[in-house]
């Protein structure tokens, strides 16, 4: 494999990670153990797969060599090239027994990726109880977007019938100039860009009128991590949403809505005149068509309505401000601001990086983001994969993130967030089970 340049978006990544913001995905996935042994042959067997997917040998690297005349914007940009160096067993480890997988994850997901070889990394953790084990795979954001880590990590679980790839775009060569034949598309192009770039802006700066958010989801950054787990019945949420209508994404955010109302009014905080905004990312992967490295993402922006005391009705605000976002797409609106990293150059990455990451908390309050899995069931060493709980990074001055995933008939909420933030997690794990109840409830005839 050779040197490919990062992606705008994933030099964005790249930058803004600092030491108490690690920027990589996580996923803590549960075996069923066969023998007390399974984790250690499951360490032996992730290691020694590893070194056969290429995407897992990539290291990133910055680029300080003088500017190209042909690409005088990529200075102080990275590319992402194969480690020469590169070893399995420096990021697969096996850990000692234990009885509680989320809190070893917690402490795990804190952790930075080392930035000086391939950023990922799989920790295995044998249960205590020897039925089972347990793998936290890590990918740095720059490297894999939800999609990609998902194909990464499916390179060295047991073998599966994965979708082909397809083959990725050639980009023709490119001269000094541009070829004038082209240049009135060039035109109207960069003059789309520029009111796609206003009208970003402008639905930022109304998405900051009028705000109501809670203080327990800002934190001064502490460094430190904790993470929980929510297993629900997809069947349950199905009977919501053909009891009200809209999609089932709509009902998981809901459910999301709902649970912070009674974790906040539970610890005090209350809920009243709270409506924080959520980020919910979007893919701009096409399907079918060429899959490349670097992420491919927009988003839409909502108000939670946390502070709207019927579920029914909460169900219906979200399914409304969904309902407007798909109307106007995913590259207009103010959840699309990822897309203007395309118009910043490598070294306005590099310098402004830091600033973006403090900007964030003046973007969205909590981000809400779905991992798609495939529908057949995951195995490793033949032990099936039976719980699989996704984890997002967190922002600077947030507390709390929400990823979720669909997996073999049931849905699985991986919250993260600031240990010294949000020391009652649990309590809002909880809140998550019982929404679903409430939701049920509300839509029985």
């Amino acid at each position: 494999m050779t040197a490919d340049l990062l992606a705008p978006l994933d030099l964005a990544f790249w930058n803004i990670e600092s030491g108490r913001h690690p920027m990589h995905l996580g996923a803590l996935g549960v075996f069923t153990a066969h023998s007390p042994t399974a984790g250690a042959h499951a360490a032996d067997l992730l290691a020694s797969r590893a070194a056969a997917v290429p995407g897992l040998r990539m290291r990133i690297r910055d680029v300080w060599q003088p500017p190209d005349l042909r690409r005088p914007l990529t200075f102080g940009g990275a590319t992402r090239e194969p480690d020469p160096a590169f070893d399995p067993l420096d990021h697969v480890r096996l850990h000692a027994p234990t009885d509680d997988f989320q809190a070893v994850a917690g402490r795990l997901m804190e952790r930075p990726l080392e930035r000086d070889r391939p950023p990922w990394e799989a920790h295995v953790l044998p249960g205590q109880d020897g039925v089972s084990f347990a793998v936290l795979f890590k990918f740095h954001h720059a490297l894999a977007d939800g999609l990609r880590a998902l194909r990464l990590a499916a390179g060295i679980l047991d073998p599966i019938d994965m979708p082909e790839r397809g083959p990725r775009p050639v980009e023709p060569p490119r001269g000094l100039l541009p070829d004038v034949r082209k240049l009135p598309g060039l035109l109207r192009g960069a003059l789309s860009d520029v009111g796609r770039a206003l009208d970003i802006g402008a639905s930022v700066a109304l998405s900051t009128l009028g705000i109501r958010t809670s203080a327990a989801l800002t934190a001064e950054p502490s460094g430190t991590r904790c993470t929980a787990g929510v297993v629900l019945d997809i069947d349950d949420v199905h009977r919501v949403r053909k009891a009200v209508g809209g999609t089932v994404n709509d009902v998981l955010i809901a459910v999301v809505a709902g649970a912070l109302r009674s974790w906040l009014d539970e610890r005090g905080d209350g809920s009243e005149g709270v409506a924080p905004r959520a980020l919910i990312p979007v893919s701009r992967r096409r399907p079918r068509g060429a899959q490349p490295q670097g992420n491919r993402l927009s988003g839409y922006l909502i108000r939670l309505p946390v502070d709207d005391p019927d579920p029914v009705s909460r169900l219906g605000a979200v399914r409304t401000a969904m309902d407007r976002n798909k109307d106007a797409g995913p590259n207009r609106g103010a959840g699309a601001v990822a897309l203007l990293a395309d118009h910043v150059p490598a070294l306005g990455h590099r310098l402004g990086g830091p600033l973006v990451g403090q900007a964030a908390r003046l973007w969205f309050d909590i981000l809400v983001t779905s991992v798609p899995l495939p529908g057949i069931g995951l195995r490793l060493g033949g032990h099936p994969l039976t719980e699989v709980f996704p984890f997002a990074p967190l922002a600077p001055g947030q507390s709390l993130a929400v990823a979720i995933s669909t997996y073999r008939g049931r849905v699985h909420y991986g919250l993260v967030a600031d240990a010294r933030a949000v020391p009652d997690l649990d309590a809002l794990a909880r809140a998550v089970t019982e929404e679903i109840g409430t939701l049920i409830t509300a839509c029985d005839p």
